[in-house]
């Protein structure tokens, strides 16, 4: 039997902006310009709204049209996964504050700069999250991080108040 070899071909298409001597290709050019076009023909054929329908944006939401916004948009509900981040950090957090025994030895941990950088994490996640949440969202990242310092500051009240009798009982 004879195999029949079909002419399968590719073609390939460069679609890098910039050329091997570091300089702008005249493709990427008229594709870009073309695209602004097509899209400004595409603005122009679109009948203009009423003013008396078109709708009004919400507190929070940019309103179309507008470039450079920057309010933040609204979410509609809790998010499941930021939920399991904020809850992965803080289980972190409480378990170098003590909440959690060494394996091998049976007895609480305390690692007071690994406990501060978990917090900061929650607090740098809090301020650059701040109005882009649910209320849930918000409230959870606020609980956690009041319950986890004030846990710290206990934690290293008695720590440095062990430390000071250590210090104490050293001297004679």
């Amino acid at each position: 039997m004879k195999e029949q070899k079909s002419d399968e071909s590719f073609k390939v298409v460069d679609r890098r902006l910039f050329n091997a001597e570091g300089e702008l290709r005249q493709e990427a050019v008229d594709q870009e310009r073309r695209e602004s076009e097509t899209a400004a023909a595409a603005k122009a054929a679109a009948p203009p709204a009423p003013e008396l329908f078109r709708a009004k944006p919400g507190p929070g939401i940019a309103a179309p049209g507008i470039e450079g916004a920057s309010s933040p948009v609204e979410s509609t509900g809790p998010s499941r996964g930021f939920q399991m981040l904020v809850d992965f950090l803080a289980r972190n957090a409480a378990a170098v504050l003590g909440g959690m025994a060494d394996p091998r030895t049976g007895k609480a941990f305390v690692d007071l700069e690994g406990a501060r950088d978990l917090i900061d994490m929650l607090d740098a996640l809090r301020e650059k999250t701040q109005g882009n949440l649910a209320a849930e969202d918000e409230q959870l990242l606020v609980e956690i991080l009041g319950s986890l310092k004030l846990t710290f500051m206990e934690v290293s009240r008695a720590a440095a108040g062990a430390a000071m009798g250590e210090k104490a009982k050293a001297r004679p």
